[in-house]
């Protein structure tokens, strides 16, 4: 006999499932209920094979209905930690029925301003310079040699500095470079800008554009060849330095008058793809696996980290900041690099638990100036890689 109580509890189970399927598949459970001699028996056996738990694995990027669900008007987060707190109810909302086991990689988008220059300095290096800080042959062969003429000339930067430097420079033969040097988050960074050959080879009478417009659509197309053998994944950004005749507002010459016209150097970003290059806009996307711990929804928990100055000089590299991986040298070899990201993360990190996962950026040397990127993870007193 059915009971009003054994009714109910079937009928809440059907107004309970989301999936026309399971709706139907309850309804035929109801009559099954009605016919049954044990209908209960049947009834708990049907529901708990309902409740195995499902599980698999997969990608997902998220939609404008998305963020606006979660109350993010501008269509991006504040920061991944952000992100990796919010995801959860979405995932939960999205896969109510996936269980222990499942995992979802979420690709999500995060406002990630990069620093333009809010100054700007313009200087040649003098022979008297040369003779101080470069070589007696009027040049530098060496990128330190010019962050130290760098951190004397200007011993006291304030933030977003950008000096646009010319200089020659002896590598297997002499040439005349103007690159930037930015002061950001107490550190100088070098800015490579283009040549005078360069600048032909976009159109360029002179080297310079005429217009911010014109920059924008030329330099992605030239760094598509500059860089087209270089270890550039989807997501990576360059900051790359062009100059641009326009109007001295600042008085860049001197000459006491800000209605003539002079050459300014600008910071300009730019995100590859994985297939072409585009202007950075400050929104960055970012990824992050989740998995299913049985109640939640819980993130990886991937640390994202750059090499700063003071860890390439604990590896012996602070002369240069960066890893040289040319054929031949040391640093071609993964493995040689991977100790030294050894040394690195357990001298910063000593508390790291086991399983710790790293993804490590890092300066690189091929020929021309790159980064790298390198994901680990802590198995036993060491990384290795994943």
């Amino acid at each position: 006999m059915v009971t009003e109580e054994l009714l109910t509890l079937v009928l809440k189970l059907i107004f309970k499932q989301k999936k026309m399927k399971k709706i139907v598949y309850l309804i035929m459970m109801l009559g099954v209920v009605l016919t049954s001699c044990d209908p209960m028996e049947d009834i708990h056996a049907d529901i708990d094979a309902q409740e195995e738990v499902i599980t698999g694995e997969i990608a997902y990027t998220l939609t404008d209905e998305d963020y606006d669900e979660l109350d993010l008007s501008y269509g991006n987060f504040n920061s991944v930690d952000d992100a990796k707190a919010m995801l959860p109810s979405l995932l939960s909302d999205k896969y109510p029925v996936w269980g222990e086991g499942a995992l979802v990689e979420v690709t999500f988008d995060v406002y990630a301003p990069k620093q333009d220059q809010d100054s700007i300095i313009v200087y040649t290096v003098s022979s008297d310079d040369y003779d101080e800080f470069g070589t007696s042959y009027g040049n530098f062969d060496d990128l330190d040699q010019i962050y130290d003429l760098v951190e004397s000339k200007f011993p006291n930067p304030v933030n977003n500095m950008l000096v646009s430097l010319t200089y020659d420079y002896y590598d297997g033969s002499n040439r005349e470079l103007n690159n930037g040097f930015f002061y950001s988050d107490n550190e100088w960074h070098f800015i490579e800008g283009f040549t005078e050959d360069e600048y032909k080879s976009m159109g360029e009478g002179y080297p310079n554009f005429s217009s911010e417009d014109e920059a924008t659509a030329k330099i992605p197309i030239f760094l598509l060849d500059k860089f087209k053998y270089d270890n550039y994944a989807a997501g990576d950004i360059v900051a790359t330095m062009y100059k641009l005749y326009t109007s001295d507002v600042s008085d860049l010459d001197g000459d006491g008058s800000t209605e003539d016209s002079t050459t300014y150097s600008y910071i300009k970003y730019f995100i590859f793809d994985g297939t072409s290059w585009s202007e950075y806009n400050n929104v960055a996307q970012e990824t992050v696996k989740f998995g299913h711990d049985g109640s939640t929804w819980v993130p990886d928990n991937t640390i994202k980290y750059t090499l700063t100055a003071a860890d390439y000089e604990l590896v012996g590299n602070g002369y240069y900041k960066n890893f040289d991986v040319r054929a031949g040298k040391a640093e071609e070899s993964e493995t040689v690099r991977l100790e030294k990201i050894n040394t690195i993360l357990l001298n910063n990190f000593p508390d790291a638990e086991e399983g710790q996962k790293f993804s490590v950026s890092y300066n690189v040397y091929n020929g021309s100036n790159a980064v790298y990127t390198m994901n680990v993870i802590k198995v036993g007193p060491e990384y290795v890689l994943q």
